[in-house]
């Protein structure tokens, strides 16, 4: 039976990587319900290859994964969705060719209550609700960021693993688009696990923070105490 008090999601001692090369070597996180939680480190560091093998995408060469207390033996993309987790990888991936009302049509699936879900979805982005005819593919990158996380919220998740949501946003655009994860997250008591290079911004809209380096947990900490600069650069720079 579930552990209610357990986290959303517990991995432990995760080790994979891509054909013989170890990229992740024994990684420990959990991300507890309601709460947002940031992966943070230099480029090559295992975060994405992190939320990959979490979702089913990578093959767990050791280690384990729980949601709510419950075992996962082998991880699947199928699985995890049915399991009510909900991943949006680099680069607004979205159907550019369909209209943004298809989009969400298809990232609804077939339940009951998709009209219902698409339009709780538009009431967290209204703006889409303005184009829901029009084409995907000539959204602006701040639109296409929206509807990628639109897509992803349809599916009425319990836990999103975003990766990397402010890559190519303006500037200006990075912090309300972090913002409004958070506000997800309040909002819909969705738990989240942010890969983010945008280091000081994420630190402003977590509850706590991971620090990978060369596969490993070289840090973890509330993102409080990590928006000091002096332990910042520490921990990560």
């Amino acid at each position: 039976m579930p552990d209610q008090g357990a986290p959303q999601l517990e991995a432990s001692r995760i080790v994979t990587g891509y054909g013989s090369k170890r990229i992740l070597d024994g990684v420990d996180i959990h991300v507890g319900p309601g709460e947002v939680v940031a992966l943070i480190g230099h480029n090559g560091a295992g975060k994405s290859t992190l939320l990959k093998a979490v979702f089913g995408l990578l093959p767990l060469w050791k280690g384990s994964v729980r949601l709510k207390g419950v075992l996962v033996p082998r991880p699947s993309p199928r699985e995890l969705l049915s399991l009510g987790v909900a991943y949006v990888p680099q680069g607004n991936r979205v159907f550019t060719d369909l209209s943004v009302g298809e989009n969400l049509d298809i990232g609804c699936g077939r339940v009951s209550e998709k009209r219902a879900r698409i339009e709780r979805t538009y009431e967290m982005f209204p703006s889409l609700k303005d184009r829901l005819r029009q084409r995907a593919g000539t959204l602006s990158g701040g639109e296409k960021q929206m509807l990628a996380l639109a897509n992803a919220l349809v599916t009425a998740p319990q836990l999103l693993l975003l990766d990397e949501p402010s890559l190519g946003l303006a500037p200006p655009l990075v912090s309300e688009s972090l913002g409004r994860i958070r506000e997800i997250s309040i909002g819909g008591g969705v738990s989240v696990l942010i890969v983010e290079q945008k280091v000081r911004e994420v630190l402003h809209v977590a509850d706590r923070v991971y620090v990978l380096r060369n596969g490993q947990v070289s840090f973890t900490g509330s993102a409080e105490d990590l928006r000091d600069e002096t332990l910042l650069r520490n921990v990560y720079l």
